[in-house]
């Protein structure tokens, strides 16, 4: 039986690294296509990548590979664990397209990629309409996917988000956004109630692109990104890319009367660059780098531009940088005032932009949108005002165009499930970020630039075991407890009642 399991894994892993060289050219176009690819060549660039991860999947579609994967996941309890981590999780996947064909495999992909285009001409013309059709694919790729799955669930969006985010439901979500509006809607009344008054006008003041750029590298340097395995670009939307085991990308956009924006999106993604460049290489050798969930992912990147970014430590420690780089900015500014604006509560339209309390009500909205549009098959033309309605419900804001509405994400021109990770991302790092506490006084380690130490913990407790574990079991050993949004609320009510005098 050990020569015959060894020969099954021999074909599983070098159709694996056959694969990985088509998927790694396709993440090297598709980096290329989101930053400096010209307007006019986006869309046939798509199209070769959707033809090169087409012959992947085709690898995969195999006789032989199925064959394989089968045996080794009917025998992966005599296997190591990585490899027994391999096997689940081709297994799983192989669920989910094992009645795709690689003629549709390629068809889904060509309606991503248009898709991607359309929104780009979209929100740069502030017109729903022009991205309206290719969503109504997108939609319609989706449930095509459901339909042809063995597996049922309580509901069609139960796919989706099982497909970001393993073993998450509706009825887990519903509980748990149900707590933050429970807690966080009357909370946010207090807020808007408060007397104090933070000042924010020397957010808008202009910030030259040049010294942007040099805190971006600033910041990464500080937060411990490798930059012998990186790089940074920019971009409409910002992403972190991991290429393969050294090559982890992050992108970023500059705007000179908003410097705030790059400044957190940096962090945001270079959260998520610490993870890949951390990632165990054996994790490369065995091809399972790829079986962290997006709320696990979520969790490292809001870590570091929330936790960390706009902790009064940091901003005590970024402050001589910021005076430094943008003098004209801060010329009759305090740390203090600094503190206060980048952590002010105000309701507005767009979430990359939103401030830590508001922002889950940003990604409830979108829940809430999904749902509608997967499960009750909510008109597409109908979603601006569907959009617009939600936030003057939520916010009591309106968005008066299209750009700062329903356009100004990209995540449904690759499909639904995506935006619930972010708010997971949130309340498991405030899980874990109580029990590094436990051991360390993390403001001294921030205020004294010990971010080896900061990185050497996630390494060894959330980084190290994230792609053999699904989220419930990884939370648990991270924690030692169940999954809930409690810490999260908690730490929302403690820190902005402090900033607003509210008890």
């Amino acid at each position: 039986m050990e020569k015959e399991l060894k020969k099954n894994l021999d074909v599983v892993t070098e159709t694996l690294s056959a694969a990985r060289n088509y998927w790694h050219a396709c993440s090297i176009l598709n980096y290329d296509q989101q930053t400096i690819s010209p307007k006019k060549a986006k869309e046939l660039q798509g199209e070769t990548e959707a033809f090169l991860g087409n012959q992947a999947f085709q690898l995969l579609k195999s006789k032989k590979f199925i064959k394989a994967m089968e045996y080794i996941y009917e025998n992966r309890a005599e296997l190591g664990k990585y490899d027994s981590a391999l096997a689940k999780s081709l297994y799983r996947e192989y669920q989910r397209i094992k009645r795709i064909t690689p003629k549709m495999h390629h068809e889904f992909s060509l309606v991503y990629n248009k898709a991607y285009v359309d929104w780009l001409e979209a929100k740069e013309a502030s017109d729903f309409s022009r991205f309206e059709k290719s969503l109504k694919k997108v939609r319609d790729v989706s449930m095509k996917k459901i339909s042809l799955r063995k597996e049922h669930k309580n509901t069609d969006y139960d796919h989706l988000l099982d497909d970001y985010e393993t073993g998450m439901t509706e009825s887990v979500l519903d509980e748990t956004f149900g707590a933050c509006k429970e807690r966080l809607i009357p909370f946010l009344e207090k807020i808007k109630k408060s007397n104090k008054k933070i000042r924010t006008d020397f957010m808008r003041r202009k910030a030259p692109q040049a010294a942007q750029e040099k805190l971006a590298q600033y910041l990464l340097d500080l937060i411990r990104y490798d930059f012998s395995r990186g790089a940074i670009s920019t971009t409409e939307h910002p992403f972190m890319d991991d290429l393969a085991v050294d090559d982890v990308r992050v992108t970023t956009h500059y705007y000179e009367e908003n410097f705030a924006s790059s400044m957190f999106s940096v962090l945001h993604e270079g959260g998520h660059a610490l993870f890949g460049q951390n990632t165990p290489r054996v994790h490369y050798k065995h091809f399972i780098e790829d079986g962290k969930t997006l709320g696990m992912h979520e969790s490292v990147s809001r870590f570091y531009e929330n936790r960390i970014g706009r902790s009064r430590a940091f901003i005590d420690l970024l402050y001589p940088k910021t005076k430094e780089l943008f003098p004209e900015v801060f010329s009759d500014v305090s740390a203090e005032e600094f503190y206060e604006a980048v952590n002010v509560v105000n309701p507005s339209l767009i979430r990359i932009e939103a401030d830590e309390f508001t922002y889950t009500f940003h990604i409830i909205i979108r829940y809430e949108l999904e749902k509608m549009i997967i499960n009750e098959g909510v008109k597409i033309s109908d979603l601006p005002k569907l959009w617009a309605d939600k936030y003057e419900e939520y916010l009591g804001v309106r968005p008066d165009c299209d750009k700062t509405g329903v356009l100004q994400d990209v995540h449904w021109s690759g499909g639904f499930g995506y935006f619930p990770t972010y708010a997971l991302g949130n309340m498991y790092n405030a899980m874990y970020f109580n029990k590094f506490k436990e051991k360390y006084d993390i403001d001294k380690l921030v205020s004294g630039s010990n971010f080896d130490i900061i990185s050497d913990w996630m390494t060894k407790h959330v980084y190290k075991k994230a792609d053999r574990l699904d989220p419930k079991d990884w939370i648990l050993d991270i924690t030692g407890r169940e999954f809930t949004p409690k810490d999260f609320l908690d730490y929302l009510e403690e820190k902005f009642g402090a900033l607003y005098g509210i008890s």
